[in-house]
């Protein structure tokens, strides 16, 4: 019944089918101009992460802003009059930019040791480093010294310094959030492309003082920034390259221009529906979905060439059938093996939803409606072009057996032995692999190291305390002032001292001591960078102090005689005196190659409990470290648990396809042995899974079952006529093999285009993904019909 509507709407009538199509793509091409990218680092988190809403409260809490970093090397040394002035002069230039709002560099840090004047006029009227009448190098030396600005603003050995520019706040922010989905997201798309504005504006600035030094720029708005250049040029270098290569192959198998034209057609028909769709849907392309286009092409094509294939196929096998016939048979023959294969692999990439990341399950919903897009256009829009074809344009010579497929029907007739024991090796090495796989978060090591995110993320690392950052909060028990007065005799005399201040009562030993505590163990953990906390402040008042310990009466004076300025930007980031808080701000050595960052958490959290003797409510970790490393264990969690599920699926399927148990598990053995493999391979290689190369494994399964299901379906039906298993694999390897090397190649290389990209997951992603396709098709051209011939699912031959 389906089979005669099909037949009636479809073949039957060409010219309204393509008259639709057309349709078709002028309205859905009309919305691809709502196609766009998102690179914020929104959408590298998992949706509704509680540590998500605690690090915004943390930020705000503390007053974190938005800013960029440059790290400046002069050629000179770094307290010359030139390198001072070229500084000043970059600064201000920066400064004058409308959307920054402060630029802190070295000759900002108010110098508190640079004259032997009172330490209260020292704090009142600070010297810096641009003052005409300061010591220059004593000044300096200060700053080298200082447990607050060493390895934040000045490298260790003096020759870098950091360049720390906060960005304005946009206060429309808040006004939206009462807004229509729709506005906000074109409030955001706005920022975005203010964002862009700002890089390239401060990149010029930069580009002016080349010949100064070398300064490198680096911060989250600038990372933003290029992820959206890598985006859109991957988008492009995939889209063209793999077009360009199946157009290659194309003319290659087929030999003939119309056997380019109509399935380059289905695939840019197919692209450009999808882009209107996504248009219209509002969902953006992530830097884990830059190659959803690339995939639509290769999959897309997968069809197009089992269909041309077995079109040409049955014109040599029928010649006296005309055109429709011939189309019509094709249609019949194809349509279930191929809705099976779009079906396996839609439900790989659905297992992407389990993820809880909203641009990994949007990947997957884009890939599930990419495919059904494909299928349908497949199943339209090539038999309707090969109606209008000439006759003479579609026949071609007998077709020639493939060499390679052929050798590898004759070692799965004459080498089965082999065929077991290489299986059996790989089995072995896989899960020997599998045993050594871990996920890691270390973000410097996702870029090309050509790249500047790459060179400014690894001098930021090296000589100015790493880069990721770290949250501690340490949270205090309540103290009555009855009890504050009596733990430190020192407040007796406060009320005289501060008229009744009540902040007085906060600073108290045991609080200062916990501080410390925490400070120094966390500074003497080889992956930790800079630490910053209200005990670098102790540290530098020590120093002031002639060495000598603070009592905490003296650092409730000092903490009150502070000008504001300095307070705001040295104390207030460290200490919520209103919410009995102090925070620990730390920043992890990222490039650091042993770094393990889900044990260095997890280290933390127990030292601090069973070392420090800190209850667990006392303290909680925040940070973007937190939020990768969530992210990662999340995805590690919901794929490779969700590879069962797939499994389950996949092997389902067969079984409703072909309705045979055996069947069913040899048709599925080979690719899952592919799939395992490779996880194998990544995990005998030491590379740590990534938030892409994750995924592989399910998605390898949902591509790869499609040759199998191909070959089992034609075996089925040549069986059926011979009853001869030997000579019904000669058979299919000469018929549908070539037909799924032809896919397998396509699919391979265009896989390996991903290796043009410069963000290193997705390298790895297009790298083990075709290796592991390659792995598949070898799997089902040997092992498959090795196994066919031993368990004979389809009964006895004659």
């Amino acid at each position: 019944m389906f089979a005669s509507l099909y037949q009636n709407m479809v073949l039957k009538n060409p010219k309204a089918v393509f008259g639709i199509l057309i349709i078709a793509i002028l309205s859905f091409g009309y919305y691809s101009k709502d196609f766009k990218l998102d690179a914020s680092s929104d959408t590298l988190l998992i949706e509704g992460d509680p540590d998500l809403a605690y690090l915004e409260e943390v930020s705000e809490r503390y007053g974190s802003k938005d800013f960029l970093i440059l790290t400046y090397t002069p050629n000179e040394g770094m307290v010359t009059d030139n390198s001072i002035n070229n500084l000043l002069s970059l600064k201000y230039k920066i400064q004058s930019l409308s959307w920054v709002h402060s630029v802190i560099t070295l000759l900002d840090v108010p110098l508190l040791d640079n004259s032997d004047a009172p330490l209260q006029e020292r704090l009142e009227s600070f010297k810096t480093l641009k003052d005409e009448d300061v010591d220059k190098n004593r000044g300096f030396k200060e700053i080298l010294n200082s447990p607050v600005f060493r390895n934040f603003v000045i490298s260790e050995d003096g020759k870098t310094s950091g360049i720390i520019v906060t960005i304005k706040e946009n206060n429309q922010l808040d006004n939206i959030q009462n807004k229509s989905k729709e506005e906000i997201e074109t409030y955001k798309d706005k920022l975005k492309k203010k964002n862009h504005e700002n890089i390239l504006e401060i990149r010029q600035v930069i580009q002016s003082y080349g010949d100064v030094g070398k300064i490198y720029l680096g911060g989250i708005p600038m990372i933003a920034d290029d992820m959206m250049t890598f985006i859109k040029s991957d988008i492009v270098v995939f889209g063209l390259g793999v077009l360009l290569f199946i157009i290659a192959t194309l003319w290659f198998v087929f030999r003939k221009l119309i056997w380019v034209i109509v399935p380059i057609s289905s695939c840019l028909i197919s692209v450009v529906i999808m882009m209107g769709l996504l248009g219209i849907l509002g969902w953006k392309v992530t830097v884990i979905s830059s190659n959803f286009i690339a995939l639509m092409l290769i999959l897309t094509m997968a069809m197009n060439i089992h269909m041309s294939t077995r079109f040409l196929q049955l014109k040599n096998d029928y010649p006296t059938k005309n055109n429709f016939e011939i189309i019509s048979l094709t249609t019949n023959k194809m349509f279930w093996p191929i809705i099976y294969t779009v079906f396996t692999t839609i439900f790989a990439f659905l297992s992407l939803i389990f993820s809880g990341i909203k641009p990994i399950i949007d990947f997957g919903w884009m890939m599930t409606f990419g495919l059904i897009t494909s299928f349908i256009i497949t199943f339209t829009l090539l038999p309707t072009l090969l109606n209008f074809a000439p006759t003479k344009n579609i026949s071609i010579q007998k077709e020639q057996n493939s060499k390679f497929t052929a050798f590898l029907g004759q070692v799965s007739l004459n080498n089965r032995q082999t065929i077991f024991g290489i299986t059996s090796v790989i089995i072995i090495l896989s899960v020997i692999g599998i045993t050594k796989l871990e996920v890691e978060n270390s973000f410097i090591n996702y870029f090309d190291k050509n790249t500047e995110i790459y060179k400014g993320m690894k001098l930021i690392d090296e000589e100015l305390g790493g880069t990721t950052p770290l949250d501690i909060i340490l949270k205090f028990p309540e103290i009555k002032k009855e009890e504050a007065s009596t733990e430190d005799d020192e407040f007796d005399d406060w009320e005289d001292a501060e008229g009744g201040n009540e902040e007085k009562y906060w600073f108290t030993k045991d609080k200062i001591d916990r501080i410390s505590l925490v400070h120094n163990y966390l500074d003497g953990l080889p992956q930790i960078g800079k630490v910053l906390s209200f005990s670098s402040i102790i540290d530098v008042a020590t120093q002031l102090n002639n060495n000598k310990p603070l009592g905490t009466l003296e650092m409730g004076v000092l903490y009150s005689k502070i000008p504001e300025s300095i307070k705001v930007e040295i104390i207030d980031p460290y200490l919520s005196i209103e919410n009995n808080e102090a925070r620990i701000s730390l920043r992890v050595i990222d490039s650091q190659e042993n770094l393990r960052r889900n044990d260095l958490i997890k280290k933390i959290n127990f030292d601090l409990q069973n070392k420090i003797g800190l209850n667990k409510d006392e303290f909680k970790l925040a940070g973007v470290l937190i939020l990768f490393n969530n992210l990662l264990q999340s995805l590690f969690k919901s794929q490779i648990l969700t590879l069962g599920l797939v499994m389950i699926g996949i092997f389902s399927m067969f079984i409703v396809l072909f309705r045979n148990i055996k069947l069913s598990i040899i048709g599925v053995v080979p690719n899952f042995i592919a799939a395992f493999f490779i996880l194998g391979i990544i995990g005998l290689l030491g590379i740590p899974l990534d938030m892409m190369t994750i995924t592989i494994a399910a998605i390898t399964i949902g591509i790869a079952v499609d040759n199998s299901i191909h070959y089992i379906y034609r075996f089925k039906e040549e069986f059926n006529k011979f009853k001869d298993y030997n000579k019904t694999l000669k058979i299919c390897h000469s018929t549908v093999g070539i037909a799924i090397l032809n896919t397998s190649v396509t699919i391979i290389f265009g896989f390996s285009i991903l290796i043009l990209s410069k963000f290193i997951p997705t390298i790895y992603f297009g790298m083990f993904t075709g290796l592991a396709m390659l792995l598949a098709m070898i799997s089902v051209l040997t092992l498959l019909p090795s196994l066919i011939l031993i368990v004979k699912p389809f009964g006895k031959q004659s």
